[in-house]
């Protein structure tokens, strides 16, 4: 069963996936047949709202890259719907899609491999305006250039110089550079901090929070760092072995985690105070992550789950609102209240 969409009528919704799934084939033998499928991502559904940043959070392996590339159908979907502003993209053919890339872009996790070593940074931020011809004539797409660079920081006369001349912060830098360069309404953000110093990751996400409030962008922000999602985010969704088991406001699900697996997340945070860190309780999640390919049964959480019971081996759990319907606060847990009373059931 995938999970319950929220429906905001007072929203204004950007971004809707409905149903999304993507399995991965097994294929073994010298005939490579198929044996079995990964399911990296299996049953989203979601909405993302103009002008908000949503924070994907959850542990390596979970789906959390591979729901950001098929959201800008860099991967196609093994089933279900991603709308864009009312369009289907999904049902669009190769050259629809080209078209309509330039209103969604990607910051991607490595700044080292996602630049092109032997194009210039001038030649990397310019060639989507070529692409997608946003800009008539060399001279105009040089002076785009520069007002990107700018933007991000960067020092605009550097034009001529090569990604190799540049830290990890300032590749990152190009990288956004180059997302804003078709103005994009979209953009999803998958890990941009983690290859970078800790000094760094402060700058780069006080740009892209700057930018957001410049330019009204939307972002779907991925990242392990739990606290620069409290920062950035509007909004969070905790993902689990390719579903989502928590969705709301970025202060409810921190402050009143309904499922135990955002405990268990939230409570890898560190505290900033000596004294209140040596008297919390940390939740220490036992067991390894299931193998993708064949889940467990009912909820997917239950071997790694203290509260677990029979029927949570056995039937898989709604999506249900726990919050209200000006606030809602999503939930996919047999036990989400006495989770969230920190009360065991068994």
């Amino acid at each position: 069963m995938t999970q319950t969409a929220q429906k905001n009528g007072q929203a204004d919704v950007l971004v809707r996936v409905e149903g999304l799934k993507k399995y991965f084939s097994i294929r073994r033998g010298w005939r490579r047949q198929q044996v079995g499928a990964v399911q990296a991502v299996d049953g989203l559904d979601f909405e993302i709202r103009r002008g908000e940043t949503l924070g994907l959070v959850g542990e390596s392996g979970c789906g959390k890259s591979t729901t950001g590339r098929l959201l800008l159908q860099l991967l196609r979907p093994s089933a279900g719907r991603v709308i864009m502003d009312n369009r289907e993209l999904t049902s669009l053919s190769a050259e629809e899609l080209r078209a309509s890339r330039r209103h969604m872009q990607m910051i991607f996790q490595d700044p080292y491999a996602s630049l092109n070593p032997r194009m210039t940074i001038g030649e990397i931020v310019e060639e989507p305006l070529r692409v997608h011809g946003v800009e008539a004539g060399p001279a105009t797409r040089a002076k785009r250039v520069q007002e990107l660079l700018e933007r991000v920081g960067l020092n605009p006369h550097h034009t001529q110089r090569y990604p190799h001349e540049f830290s990890g912060g300032q590749r990152q830098r190009i990288g956004i550079a180059r997302a804003l360069a078709t103005n994009p309404n979209f953009i999803v953000a998958d890990e941009p901090i983690s290859a970078l110093d800790v000094s760094i990751q402060a700058q780069v996400i006080n740009l892209l929070d700057d930018l957001k409030q410049e330019l009204g962008l939307t972002y779907l922000f991925i990242a392990h760092d739990l606290a620069m999602v409290r920062y950035l985010s509007d909004r969070v969704a905790v993902m689990y072995l390719g579903r989502i088991v928590e969705l709301g406001e970025r202060d409810e699900v921190f402050e009143r985690p309904y499922h135990p697996y955002t405990q268990g997340l939230l409570s890898a945070i560190p505290i900033p105070d000596p004294i209140k860190e040596a008297k919390r309780q940390r939740i220490i999640l036992q067991g390894d992550v299931p193998n993708p390919a064949n889940p467990p049964q009912g909820c997917r959480f239950h071997p790694r789950c203290p509260y677990a019971t029979d029927i949570c081996q056995t039937e898989e759990p709604v999506f249900r609102n726990l919050g209200t319907e000006a606030q809602p606060h999503h939930v996919a847990c047999h036990h989400a209240e006495v989770v969230a009373d920190g009360v065991k059931v068994i």
